[in-house]
């Protein structure tokens, strides 16, 4: 029988293997290339994936899809079917079991991933904005210095400016633990201008508006309009409103793409599962 002390080595062996052990995906790694142009193509062949946190929930069984350059592409789908495992998947916060993701013909795992992190700007339901001045979290967006003018040009054109402007403090206003002293639409509205200071190719919205009352959506909608325009956008959005007007809608279903097409051409596909979703969506409303 082993002793206590032999126990306690073993033990010590293992908690320090654990913290040695080397993450799958390292932020920190300058490792990998950098493309000398993006033109911001999109592609997932045969996708597999599980989260690592749930392995007996299969979200992926063989997804594939191509997401066009300067285009808007929209994910719909009923609730856990996949639609945010998208976005977590192109940020590289996960890897694929099998299958591969690339952007412009190269695949994720072989590009820098701080590089390729930075080609994207995501808005969320929930913005992360820090315990710090207004200007400080647009600024953020970008690496390295921004100047006043730049963050002022990005704050008008995500509609952000006048109400910053009317605030007692202007852009020095402390926003408070995530975002606590702004209202829903003036935080999404100061992740848009963060967004937009990024410079992104590829936008990333993921139930941006779901979480605001209809004149803050209404408001916070045009902005993203603007901003989606020539930018290769992913849209992941209940409200048909939101995704009506994309290029491409792609339906998730049973872990993989069951429909694609504009708005149109799905909702003339009898019984199918984007008509059928939008129905259910106009009784609910």
């Amino acid at each position: 029988m082993a002793s206590d002390s032999t126990k306690g080595q073993e033990s010590a062996t293992s908690i320090l293997a654990f913290i040695d052990r080397k993450p799958k995906i390292d932020s920190t790694s300058d490792e990998g290339i950098k493309l000398e142009k993006v033109d911001g193509t999109i592609e997932f062949n045969h996708v597999r994936f599980k989260y690592p946190s749930r392995p007996d929930v299969q979200i992926f069984s063989d997804f594939t899809l191509g997401i066009a350059s300067g285009k808007t592409t929209a994910l719909v789908g009923e609730s856990g079917s996949g639609k945010s495992t998208v976005i977590a998947l192109l940020e590289r916060f996960y890897d694929p079991d099998s299958g591969t993701i690339s952007l412009d013909g190269t695949e994720l795992r072989k590009l820098t991933l701080s590089w390729l992190r930075d080609q994207m700007g995501l808005v969320s339901q929930e913005p992360v904005l820090f315990n710090d001045t207004i200007r400080a979290n647009i600024a953020y967006g970008k690496r390295g210095e921004a100047t006043e003018e730049e963050i002022i040009t990005v704050a008008k054109a995500a509609n952000a400016h006048e109400f910053i402007s009317g605030l007692p403090q202007g852009y020095n206003t402390n926003v408070g633990e995530r975002g606590t002293q702004l209202s829903g639409g003036q935080k999404q509205r100061v992740a848009i201008a963060r967004a937009i200071l990024k410079d992104p190719r590829i936008l990333l919205l993921d139930e941006a508006t779901s979480a605001l009352d209809a004149e803050s959506e209404r408001i916070v909608q045009d902005t993203l309009d603007q901003v989606m325009v020539s930018r290769t956008t992913i849209v992941v959005a209940h409200r048909l409103s939101t995704i009506k007007g994309a290029d491409t809608i792609a339906v998730i279903k049973d872990g993989s793409v069951a429909e694609k097409g504009k708005h149109e051409s799905l909702m003339s596909i009898k019984g199918g599962v984007y008509a059928s979703l939008v129905e259910l969506h106009s009784k609910a409303a």
